[in-house]
């Protein structure tokens, strides 16, 4: 059976960014002369994918939700990297692992965030929200679709595989071995665990990790941030700390 991807931005990742076949795009057809869609028509017509335009009601039959936009696409399977191929061929390495994230939406908002931040990679479980790929999609801006993504047992598995290739081993916690974002140089080839709002980062993790990073807060509080404030924070200070260097 083949995976529904809907969204427009999602479909038109897809397209571009090549780890998942499209086979069939279907398009409001209140929407056939809009020219916003003129560069998912080119992608698709590059690809040798069909575009059909149908009425509104058809794609809402098909979809899951109401927030489709107007697009859905039938498609194969995502192709997934190997480990290796997540790291670049020449910047220090950012390659971030999702792990224990219960919510599709907020699996889909760490997406977003890091790729944003221009994370090179992100590293999943084998059960994930790549599956959800119509909500996920969505929610994720397209960006699922473009962002390289591998697979691994295990978060300890991931980092055995990393700090062999001399990445540094980072997590998001708060605890007394824990230093300040801000106090802590980020420019190193870098493995960052982030965990899910129930279960965080387990201990033998923080424990074996080489750097602990704590968010500090602008007043007390107890609590720790969800895992797409945790994302979005941690992955564009490592952005800006790299982008300084670099000038």
């Amino acid at each position: 059976m083949p995976t529904q991807l809907e969204g427009l931005l999602a479909v038109q990742a897809a397209l571009e960014a090549g780890f998942r076949d499209v086979q069939q795009i279907l398009i409001d057809e209140n929407k056939r002369y809009d020219r916003r869609l003129s560069a998912l028509r080119r992608s698709a017509e590059g690809a040798g994918v069909a575009v059909r335009f149908t009425a509104r009601s058809t794609i809402d039959e098909r979809a899951s939700g109401e927030s489709h936009g107007g697009g859905v696409a039938e498609a194969g399977d995502r192709r997934f990297c190997q480990l290796a191929d997540l790291l670049p061929a020449k910047d220090a390495a950012f390659i971030a692992m999702l792990d224990g994230i219960e919510d599709p939406y907020n699996f889909a908002g760490a997406i977003r965030a890091l790729y944003a931040t221009g994370v090179h990679g992100a590293v999943v479980r084998p059960r994930n929200w790549t599956s959800a790929s119509a909500l996920v999609g969505r929610a994720s801006a397209g960006t699922i679709e473009r962002l390289p993504l591998a697979v691994a047992e295990s978060a300890a598995d991931a980092a055995e595989f990393f700090r062999g290739r001399d990445l540094v081993i980072a997590c998001a916690a708060s605890d007394d071995r824990s230093k300040s974002l801000y106090q802590t140089d980020l420019t190193r080839p870098l493995f960052l665990l982030i965990g899910g709002e129930r279960r965080g980062v387990t201990r033998s993790f923080r424990r074996a990790a080489d750097l602990q990073l704590r968010i500090p807060y602008g007043r007390e509080f107890a609590s720790a941030l969800g895992a797409v404030s945790a994302a979005s924070v941690i992955g564009f200070e490592v952005m800006r700390q790299r982008r300084c260097k670099s000038t």
